[in-house]
């Protein structure tokens, strides 16, 4: 990459997000009695597991001493698909006027450690600020039990309870007994997501024994307390298995010519930069891209007529942690704006303005009056308000009642609807 880029270019500018068990539509504590040995019984006959791991009897006995499976992570893995989102609505609702400004202050806060990163791995600060914020609101969500469970008691009911994806769970449970026992983490602050992503990042345990990275120089890794753990072994993760590129950008947004054949856009065929601008392909000001070489694919998330994206080796680096395209522009997105960098240029078809905090809080403020239980005020939209949002949407007769905290729903709030 080289210093002549046009502007637009030249910015440096699952893993965790599990596809699901799998345990569709059955019954969780029943399903589970049904296709396992007596939780008890398990226990005990997954020990040897465990001390073939290397795993103490001690560490073993610390870890499931009074432990009881929650069931309750079966429902979670049927509701994943909850909320069907189009990609303008999923960018909206993450890289939201309360991520950017909390992020704002969170890369002058943590600007030091931010720079360590990037001299030790190459990874753009913008990119580690955009995990940091998607993947647990910088931090804000650790401490809370609506969002944080302990992940013991979620992969044992997973390693004995989910017949179709066992050794999955099971080698998960394995990594983190090893956790305890290396003295990383103990079972009691060891609490994260449904599946046992864990910290400000979001690592499942085999990320956390294998990427990660003491950063700090406190003799453990940890991806919770200070975040220089968490955020340096997720960019030692897109290095080695994203392979990211140092001082290349993820990509930008392009300008079609009339008439450009859509089909060309499947975020599948690579061609050079240079032969994409023969094909009448510019940046969204209108800069050549005449003799550049890099391989991009063309991506149109909106649809025909909405942003048109030409992604580079780098975005996929940052996919590799999660495999979503919506979600490696999420975070891509973000860590721009978080750095100065404005809104996509092309409106997206169908789409309308993000609410500005303000508006969000007064979303959540009247819900909140009205009976409708947002989980929170401040302008962060998570799930609870999703669903309060939807409850609210069927009662006023919104169509789609899709749980997206719209325009249309804060008028009808406001009207008192």
């Amino acid at each position: 990459m080289t210093s002549s880029f046009p502007n637009v270019i030249n910015r440096r500018t699952f893993a965790l997000g599990l596809a699901g068990a799998g345990l569709l539509g059955m019954a969780g504590p029943a399903w589970a009695q049904q296709a396992a040995q007596p939780f008890p019984k398990w226990v005990e006959t997954f020990r040897a597991r465990a001390r073939a791991r290397g795993v103490s009897d001690a560490t073993y006995n610390k870890v499931f001493a009074g432990l009881k499976p929650d069931t309750s992570v079966y429902a979670q893995d049927r509701n994943q698909a909850e909320f069907t989102e189009q990609t303008w609505q999923y960018l909206n609702r993450r890289v939201s006027d309360w991520r950017i400004s909390t992020g704002k202050q969170k890369a002058r806060q943590y600007a030091g450690l931010l720079e360590r990163i990037e001299k030790s791995f190459g990874v753009d600060r913008r990119v580690m600020l955009g995990y940091w914020g998607m993947e647990s609101a910088y931090g804000e969500v650790l401490d809370n039990p609506k969002h944080m469970k302990p992940i013991f008691n979620s992969l044992a009911a997973l390693a004995w309870g989910d017949a179709r994806r066992r050794k999955y769970w099971e080698a998960e449970l394995l990594n983190a007994l090893v956790i305890v026992e290396r003295g990383w983490g103990t079972p009691q602050e060891m609490t994260g997501s449904w599946a046992g992503a864990m910290g400000h990042t979001q690592w499942m345990p085999e990320v956390w024994l294998n990427m990660g990275v003491d950063f700090d120089g406190d003799g453990r890794i940890s991806p919770f307390g200070k975040p220089d753990d968490a955020l340096a072994g997720t960019a030692n993760y897109i290095v080695k298995r994203g392979k990211y590129r140092a001082g290349e950008p993820w990509g930008f947004e392009a300008k079609l010519p009339m008439g450009f054949n859509t089909d060309l856009a499947d975020n599948k065929s690579s061609r050079p930069l240079a032969q994409w601008g023969e094909l009448g392909v510019t940046t969204v000001a209108g800069q050549s891209l005449t003799g550049y070489s890099e391989p991009a694919r063309l991506w149109l998330p909106g649809g025909a007529g909405g942003p048109a994206l030409l992604l580079m080796h780098n975005f996929y680096a940052v996919r590799s942690y999660n495999p979503s395209s919506n979600y490696a522009l999420a975070v891509l997105h973000l860590g721009d704006r978080v750095m100065g960098d404005g809104p996509f240029v092309t409106p997206w078809p169908g789409g309308e303005r993000a609410l500005t905090l303000a508006e969000l809080q007064e979303v959540q403020q009247r819900l909140t009056a009205a009976g409708f239980d947002t989980g929170g005020t401040d302008g962060r939209v998570g799930a609870d308000t999703m669903r309060a949002v939807r409850a609210f949407q069927q009662k006023a007769g919104i169509s789609p009642a899709d749980g997206y905290a719209s325009i249309a729903v804060l008028n009808a709030l406001r009207q008192g609807r």
